[in-house]
């Protein structure tokens, strides 16, 4: 090996070497071995790391087990004597709490089966099992939804849960770069997980493309000629709605906390694809909201098909105290660093109608979101949006809808909302009161009530003693 050919990360090591990898991710042949490996090696390191196999299953209600039983390709009888082999098994014991579920693996485009799922259920069923898992690369809103239709009969004291691969690696992301493994061996075991599920061999890619149906629905969206019956516009919606979760999951890997979709309580997702169908019908707009604990408020994301234009956009409420110059100051002062470009809007108690300017007028005058017919009328809120033209290709390369959405949200969470700071109300201050035997006049402190009345001088006590 000669010194000059080295790399810049290890002295000495020829360019072009790769690392040996526990999970290599060439040598893949088929969708049948792809899938093999994948449920193989996930549950070979839910057992060997069971801090992350533990963070995984805990919200499916899984004890924490001080060792996580995992097989692989687990045969079984049906009721008609026919052999039927579940992609894997997990079993979790603590105590006298038993956990088991049989697990059912998808990878790449390939789609979970509805009569495979049912097969298993009965199985489950059957053999006393808590439940079944899925896995494939739909992305659903949480671990209780499942992509595939069953009869709701199916279910009596059985639970269908699913994952998607980037929700696997979300989570293996979120436990080895925030919360940390505590085994030095089993967090390089983890690392490697992390890099087989990270490449597209391994079939566990995030977020496909938008679909077949993307093009024609943008296209007639903004020609008007949708109609809410419409398979096609459907289907977008579906994808959308897989589309926001993937960007939840994505923020969730980059800020180590959970990000969530926000949607009403009770609304179910059929009701949810319904109210966004109606959306791009009628506005030809498609919208979501992401929850970022502790952020000043949520990250609003808006697609128009007919405009071809993409908003993220925050709401932060106005300070409640001081005059409306002193409020908008407020904002202005937060924004210091950002574009020019913002979108800036105040709305105004009472009012139907905002005030909008760019942040660029905003900063020459002050006075350009002032409410027109009162300028003394306190803001009550600001929406701070960032839009730009909308991505027209399909997939996830360079142009592409889903690249150009994914990238403008990132930044926007950089740039502004992680920046932004909920106005607080300042501590009440302790009242004073008028010094009388001050030379000036000025205040001086109350006396706290349980300090009582002052003590007598120490020498008075003294002569008091001596009599």
């Amino acid at each position: 090996m000669t010194a000059g050919a080295t790399n810049g990360a290890v002295a000495g090591v020829p360019d072009g070497w790769r690392h040996a990898r526990l999970i290599p991710t060439f040598g893949v042949r088929s969708q049948l071995e792809q899938e093999k490996r994948a449920t193989s090696c996930l549950l070979a390191v839910m057992h060997g790391v069971p801090e992350f196999g533990y963070a995984l299953l805990r919200e499916l209600g899984a004890p924490k087990a001080p060792v996580i039983e995992t097989f692989a390709e687990v045969r079984f009888k049906d009721a008609a004597g026919k052999t039927v082999i579940p992609d894997g098994a997990i079993v979790c014991r603590r105590g006298n709490k038993l956990w088991t579920c049989l697990v059912e693996v998808k990878t790449g485009t390939a789609r979970l089966k509805d009569d495979q799922v049912v097969s298993y259920l009965d199985i489950a069923r059957a053999h006393g099992f808590d439940g079944v898992l899925t896995i494939s690369t739909q992305i659903t809103t949480d671990s209780a939804e499942s992509p595939v239709s069953i009869d709701r009969r199916k279910l009596r004291g059985l639970n269908l849960w699913h994952f998607s691969w980037w929700k696997v690696l979300t989570e293996a992301v979120v436990q080895q770069r925030y919360h940390g493994i505590s085994d030095p061996d089993q967090e390089w075991v983890l690392r490697e997980l992390i890099h087989y599920l990270s490449s597209e061999a391994s079939g566990a890619v995030g977020f496909e493309d938008m679909g077949e149906n993307w093009v024609s629905v943008r296209k007639a969206a903004r020609e008007g000629t949708l109609r809410a019956g419409d398979a096609p516009v459907r289907d977008v919606a579906e994808r959308w709605e897989q589309f926001t979760n993937y960007l939840s999951l994505s923020l969730a890997q980059e800020l180590g906390a959970k990000v969530t979709v926000l949607r009403p309580r009770t609304q179910t997702t059929p009701a949810r694809l319904d109210e966004l169908v109606k959306s791009i019908v009628g506005t030809g707009e498609l919208f979501s909201s992401l929850r970022i604990p502790d952020a000043a408020g949520p990250l609003e994301i808006r697609a128009n098909l007919k405009t071809r234009q993409t908003s993220t956009s925050v709401t932060v409420d106005a300070p409640r105290e001081g005059r409306a110059k002193a409020r908008f100051s407020w904002l202005l002062r937060q924004l210091r660093e950002a574009s020019d470009e913002l979108r800036v809007e105040a709305a105004f108690p009472n009012a139907r109608s905002t005030t909008v300017a760019r942040l660029g007028e905003v900063r020459e005058d002050p006075t350009a979101l002032y409410y027109h017919s009162d300028p003394k009328r306190e803001p009550r809120a600001f929406v701070v949006t960032l839009t730009k033209p909308m991505g027209q290709k399909r997939g996830r390369d360079e142009g592409s809808f889903v690249r150009d959405t994914a990238a403008q949200t990132v930044g926007f969470y950089r740039d502004i909302v992680q920046n932004l700071k909920a106005w607080q109300a300042p501590a009440p201050k302790l009242r004073v009161e008028p010094d009388p035997g001050s030379a000036d006049g000025t205040s001086g402190p109350v006396t706290p009530p349980w300090q009582g009345e002052p003590s007598e001088p120490a020498d008075e006590l003294a002569s008091s003693d001596a009599a």
